[in-house]
């Protein structure tokens, strides 16, 4: 890589070799090559008999391309101002018994398009067993933490306490959502198949001298080769550009579910109740020495942002494809579909090490639900003089006046809260001074907060990831800076 010249960081610095080999100038074009030897053995197969056991001999030898021959296609790209046959050219050069019959027929989309949906399926197919094990991580810690009372937020604000772990099943359940539609959308994913220059199939019917049970068989041989399941039916030039749509908006919406997740931990991280995994080495700020800064988090929200904006790019390009295809779909799928993968695959590579080792202090959980807890307890308070025979509507004046009080000195006086303290000093309060710490404990009011987590742990997160067991692992990803 040449130090002089721009490289994405979503290659260079931050996806998994995995995804960005998919999306490298060697795997596509070595797929365009697969994609001309499969070809040729339906075309065989079918009845061609042009199509010599030699002519398919020699592409065999050949499909993995070499830095020479990708050297030379780019030569020859300058030249004749076509990639598509400037590879076909080297191809042939390469395999000159089957110089007169690569790309028969066909016309570029038939390699460029059936690349790409090629290129889809198996990028999901690194994508999905990483979202399979943040969620099989995440689980885990919900179950650890389903018990453990914490301070609710709603607006920000101070709400009825829930559990940890219960928190924890927000997140799960978006992710859940992300694994079923992104294993709907890659088993959705078809090829363009054998459809010719304007998806008539002119040219092969030609072929075939006007047998129209021979294109049909041809095409679904393509397809069969290439271990796709099914063929689209229609075509123009290209796949119609809805099915970018459709593969990109699962993403988008991971990158909804991740952002949100992210900036949970980065207040979490704030109010120093659980942060993401901090290298003994790692430095959070140059000046200010003391700092533990949520970078991985951080990190999760820019290119969740980022993933979400790519979406647009698939609906606009679809939405201005004139008749049967305008060439402006091309540039900017180049960009769009690989960033797509390249930000989702770094995503869920960092998700996996956030959730490998969140870190809870359940100290400082503690400390702030004692801040909050005398105020939620006002009712369990009233109820339990009522009881005793008290009168609600002086109960809730006397615990009125009383949470004022404390309210004034925590605002006004920076102090803590010492609601239990008045109620303790309150004559009026004394038939119940010996239950205020049994109506004060924490877990009384979370619920159905462990139970919920424990069956939705066990119930509806084993069931969506028993299909994928296999895939679960506890090895943990290393990130780059």
């Amino acid at each position: 890589m040449s130090n002089d010249k721009y490289s994405t960081p979503l290659s260079s610095r931050y996806a998994s070799e995995e995804m960005s080999k998919i999306f490298s100038l060697r795997n596509r074009f070595s797929t365009w090559r697969k994609l001309w030897l499969n070809l040729a053995i339906a075309e065989q197969k079918v009845g061609l008999s042009m199509i010599t056991d030699e002519a398919i001999e020699q592409m065999k030898q050949h499909l993995d391309i070499t830095d020479e021959e990708i050297a030379a296609a780019s030569v020859e790209e300058a030249k004749v101002r076509h990639d598509v046959m400037a590879h076909v050219h080297v191809f042939g050069e390469t395999c000159p018994a089957a110089a007169g019959i690569i790309h028969l027929g066909a016309t570029s989309c038939y390699v460029t398009d059936n690349a790409d949906l090629i290129f889809l399926r198996d990028a999901y197919d690194v994508l999905i067993p990483k979202l399979v094990n943040v969620i099989d991580r995440l689980s885990k810690f919900a179950l650890q933490y389903k018990d453990l009372p914490v301070l609710g937020w709603t607006h920000f604000q101070p709400a009825q306490l829930t559990t940890v772990g219960k928190r924890a099943t927000l997140w799960i359940q978006e992710l859940l959502w992300d694994l079923r539609n992104m294993v709907r959308a890659r088993n959705d994913l078809g090829l363009r198949g054998v459809k010719g220059t304007t998806g008539t199939q002119a040219s092969f019917l030609s072929l075939f001298h006007g047998d129209h049970d021979k294109v049909e068989e041809l095409d679904q041989t393509v397809v069969n080769l290439l271990g796709f399941e099914h063929v689209y039916p229609v075509t123009g030039q290209t796949y119609s550009r809805k099915i970018d749509i459709d593969v990109l908006s699962p993403l988008a919406s991971l990158g909804a579910t991740t952002h949100k997740f992210a900036t949970d931990i980065r207040l979490l991280a704030n109010l120093k109740e659980i942060e993401e995994p901090f290298e003994k080495s790692q430095i959070g700020s140059s000046a200010m020495a003391y700092k533990r800064n949520p970078m991985r988090s951080e990190r999760v929200c820019s290119l969740s942002r980022h993933l979400g904006g790519l979406l647009n790019d698939a609906i606009q390009t679809a939405s201005v494809q004139w008749f049967e295809r305008t060439l402006d779909d091309s540039a900017i799928r180049r960009i769009s579909l690989p960033s797509a993968f390249l930000t989702a695959d770094i995503l869920l590579s960092t998700m996996i090490n956030i959730t490998s080792g969140l870190v809870v202090y359940p100290k400082v959980i503690e400390r702030r639900i004692n801040a909050e807890l005398p105020f939620m307890a006002t009712e369990n308070i009233i109820m339990a003089m009522v009881e005793k025979g008290g009168s609600r509507q002086d109960c809730h004046e006397e615990i009125r006046v009383l949470s004022h009080q404390a309210s004034d000195v925590v605002k006004q006086e920076g102090g803590d809260n010492d609601l239990i303290e008045r109620v303790k000093k309150t004559e009026y309060f004394k038939p119940i001074w010996a239950e205020l710490d049994s109506l004060l404990d924490p877990s009384t009011f979370v619920g159905r907060a462990p139970q919920q987590t424990e069956k939705f742990v066990n119930k509806d997160v084993a069931e969506a990831l028993a299909p994928f067991k296999s895939m679960i692992t506890s090895e943990n990803v290393s990130l780059s800076v």
